[in-house]
């Protein structure tokens, strides 16, 4: 398991991605009694010591419930926040064991400690289908360093590994590598549904296959364009990284965000799309103000018209009827990043549109980020979605196809492979 990583950069790069994707599952490891660890992605927002959102908590519910059903003594471990190796109160998981003793109508333990003498005096008193939260794994310095004695220090407390968290799966951290080094591991049944769907868009799209990015930054999404461009019939780009790809092309965007250190990489991403035959999508029109906290006459203009003194904050209406449009005959959609400054109401209106489509669309729709997940929830969209991925960088340097190191370990090897 020590080159669970090298193992799934060789098969990347020999195989693609395809071959490296079969995980060993819950299914494989004897569960019954044993103290299993489970690494879950608990990093949920909390306002005055409550969960204002616990989709990622509801997320591996079943994971609970199919341990709990085969008699499995369950200590769970999560980060939440940055807390960089020191104890930082305001973000001790004591709320979120309360919120899950609700979900799962029974008591939550919680330890007051990850490794110290309450987390391994409470797990060794566990009982089959009992469930323990441990402190927040970042108190601990030797989480996020990877460290083997922290990770061997985990491990000792249990019999088994589940690896839940997709949403830290691109961390090469004690939790989610070092401790595979130590204890027989598998994938939990959120952490194989995330494989599964993300691995069925980038080995078998359905098409048309349309893509759908925004955000802030060209360089938070270039590398999933470049990756699925030759996979994709159409590209659809908003947000503020679109001006970039519009600056490429010659347009005046006033004071809108760009980065002119990657107008080569869009006008590369604009050659490749035409020779490749591919729908690459920019805004018509465009939503302007002086600035994203200065709402007060913003208007829509054709964005050749964009005024000197002015910044592009949102698509206009044009843009989203010609988006639903494309949107309307796909039979596969990845959706990530919002499409404008969508926290301010006068610049939300791009978002909400291009979400209404996505949701109505027959296609099978993938999305993930979190304004386009939270635009969903807010318009009531979500569950007319096919797959809402809970992992945001996870998810994206997936669909890059990059090597994730919590999967990595968790990848089964290709028959006739050397041990």
């Amino acid at each position: 398991m020590r080159d669970g990583l090298a193992e799934w950069s060789a098969l990347s790069t020999k195989k693609g991605a395809k071959a490296a994707m079969k995980l060993r599952t819950m299914a494989d490891l004897p569960v019954v009694d044993k103290r299993v660890l489970v690494r879950v992605d608990f990093n949920v927002p909390l306002s005055h010591s409550q969960v204002t959102d616990d989709t990622r908590i509801r997320a591996v519910l079943p994971t609970i419930h199919t341990l709990q059903e085969r008699g499995a003594r369950i200590i769970l471990a999560s980060h939440l926040g940055r807390p960089r190796g020191q104890v930082v109160d305001s973000l001790r998981l004591a709320p979120i064991a309360g919120r899950l003793s609700e979900l799962l109508g029974q008591p939550v333990g919680y330890a007051h400690d990850v490794v110290g003498p309450d987390a391994r005096a409470m797990a060794a008193a566990l009982e089959p289908r009992q469930v323990l939260l441990l402190e927040n794994l970042r108190f601990e310095p030797g989480e996020e360093q990877n460290d083997p004695a922290f990770a061997r220090a985990l491990a000792a407390l249990a019999d088994v590994y589940i690896d839940d968290a997709f949403g830290a799966a691109h961390r090469a951290h004690a939790s989610t590598v070092g401790v595979t080094n130590y204890l027989p591991s598998a994938a939990g049944l959120l952490m194989q549904d995330e494989v599964d769907v993300l691995s069925r868009v980038l080995n078998r799209p359905e098409h048309p296959f349309v893509l759908i990015v925004g955000g802030a930054k060209v360089s938070d999404k270039i590398g999933v364009v470049e990756n699925l461009l030759d996979k994709a019939d159409a590209v659809l780009i908003g947000g503020g990284m679109a001006n970039t790809f519009l600056q490429a092309e010659g347009q005046d965007i006033g004071r809108s965000l760009s980065e002119p250190d990657k107008l080569d990489v869009a006008r590369d991403t604009l050659r490749r799309a035409r020779e490749r035959g591919v729908a690459l999508k920019l805004p018509l029109d465009a939503v302007v103000a002086a600035g994203p906290n200065e709402s007060e006459g913003a208007r829509v203009v054709p964005v050749d018209r964009v005024p000197p003194e002015q910044a592009m904050l949102d698509i206009g209406p044009a843009t989203v009827a010609a988006f639903a449009e494309v949107i309307r005959g796909a039979r596969m959609l990845v959706w990530n990043g919002p499409m404008g400054v969508f926290e301010t109401p006068a610049f939300a209106a791009g978002t909400r549109g291009v979400a209404e489509a996505v949701a109505r669309s027959d296609a099978f729709s993938v999305v993930g980020g979190g304004d386009s997940v939270a635009a969903l929830e807010q318009m009531g969209l979500a569950d007319q979605i096919s797959h809402i991925s809970t992992g945001g960088g996870a998810s994206l340097e997936f669909l890059e196809g990059r090597a994730l190191p919590g999967i990595a370990v968790l990848a089964v090897k290709d028959e006739g492979e050397d041990a």
